[in-house]
């Protein structure tokens, strides 16, 4: 942290914006060490996958640094805006990998090795009820699923998610009412079976 930060206490992430924006890699160190585990958190909740979240964390921050002049903050925090970076980056991998998916029974198989730290982080209990809850979140309407992922799993006020999609906070909230009844009846669902 710069001599000037430290003397008149942290900077807000509007002032740390606007030192990136003049190409400060101080200020965009200062940034990163305070939301880069809450990033990292958020990624792996999209996720359930340690590997995955570094490399969205990563790319996230990246994705920051080329974009630094072009961000609009809300509320003054960054984190709105890191987590829909990170959501779209991960929406983004899903496609791929679902396209990656279906190209390979047209490849020729070959025997692999399998990753015994990602069995490992597989067989964890925790990361199977994760995943089946990302997958009830997947399953519901896309602004319902937004709304989930930046205030429930991102952690972001319905004023502020409010303020980031250009609606009322009554709307996110109701949008996180239906969404919450639906994933009620889908674990049901899923109990049942």
């Amino acid at each position: 942290m710069t001599e000037a930060a430290v003397r008149d206490g942290p900077r807000s992430d509007a002032e740390l914006w606007r030192l990136i924006a003049a190409d400060d890699h101080q200020a965009f160190t200062d940034l990163f060490e305070r939301h880069a585990q809450t990033v990292w958190n958020y990624a792996y909740k999209l996720t359930a996958s340690w590997s995955a979240a570094d490399d969205l964390l990563a790319t996230t921050f990246m994705t920051a640094w080329r974009r630094r002049g072009e961000v609009r903050l809300v509320r003054d925090s960054a984190l709105p805006w890191l987590y829909t970076v990170t959501a779209n980056l991960c929406r983004g991998e899903r496609r791929r990998l679902s396209r990656f998916l279906r190209l390979v029974p047209k490849l020729a198989t070959t025997e692999s090795t399998p990753d015994h730290a990602e069995k490992f982080a597989q067989d964890n209990a925790t990361q199977a009820r994760l995943r089946r809850v990302l997958a009830a979140i997947e399953r519901l309407p896309p602004k319902e699923r937004e709304a989930v992922q930046v205030c429930l799993l991102g952690g972001t006020s319905a004023a502020d998610a409010a303020e980031l999609f250009g609606i009322s906070e009554t709307s996110v909230r109701s949008r996180l009412s239906r969404a919450r009844s639906r994933l009620h009846e889908l674990s049901q669902e899923t109990s049942d079976e």
